[in-house]
């Protein structure tokens, strides 16, 4: 029985002890090298092993890093992100507050933005905060205004369905009042057939 715990323990801690390699890359004992294996922000990996040194990253398709991926590495030294197209908005401020942290900048001067237009090659270490803040208010203005055109085009088609509504029930009422004027006629008729079948100069 206490064998079984045992071993349940230590599966339980196995996660833990063991290194922690992203399936397309390649790991050796300090590095991890992800280099050009078509890697997008949701194929990261949660966390890298604590254990890991250098870390190759570039020539993917990377448009931010998670918040936080890079934290709790304390034996870190350099992560290369070159050849990715960056996009400089409010999901960059984690890796531009990253790189600002780092002693040796230089090292991170091919980290580029890719969009928008007016950021495009900038060295993403050195944008200050108002730039990247604009570009967040500039999307927010444009979601607002895509959700000001949704709420327009939905208000015209509920205008054009009431008009529809409006049209048809009066169609239906002029039907209906037809049918009743129809009615009445029909029954004028039959009353008038049956008073006159009933008259004595009918009669035998």
């Amino acid at each position: 029985m206490s064998g079984g715990i045992l071993f349940l323990s230590l599966l339980g801690f196995f996660p833990l002890v063991v290194p922690i390699c992203p399936v397309p890359c390649k790991c050796a004992t300090n590095i991890i090298d992800c280099t050009s294996k078509d890697l997008t922000v949701a194929k990261l990996p949660a966390t890298f092993r604590s254990s890991v040194e250098i870390i190759h990253l570039g020539y993917n398709r990377l448009t931010s890093i998670p918040n936080g991926l890079f934290d709790n590495l304390k034996h870190l030294q350099v992560v290369y992100l070159q050849g990715n197209p960056w996009e400089c908005n409010c999901d960059i401020l984690y890796l531009r507050s990253w790189l600002q942290w780092q002693q040796n900048r230089t090292l991170y001067r091919d980290v580029r933005c890719a969009s928008p237009a007016h950021l495009q090659d900038r060295i993403i270490a050195y944008l200050t905060e108002d730039e990247i803040v604009s570009t967040c208010q500039y999307w927010y203005c444009s979601l607002a205004l895509l959700s000001q055109l949704c709420l327009f085009i939905l208000l015209f088609l509920q205008g054009i369905l009431v008009i529809f509504i409006i049209v048809y029930l009066q169609k239906f009422r002029r039907m209906t009042a037809e049918a009743r004027s129809t009615s009445r006629d029909l029954h004028q008729h039959v009353d008038t057939w049956v008073s006159s079948s009933r008259s004595p100069y009918n009669s035998d």
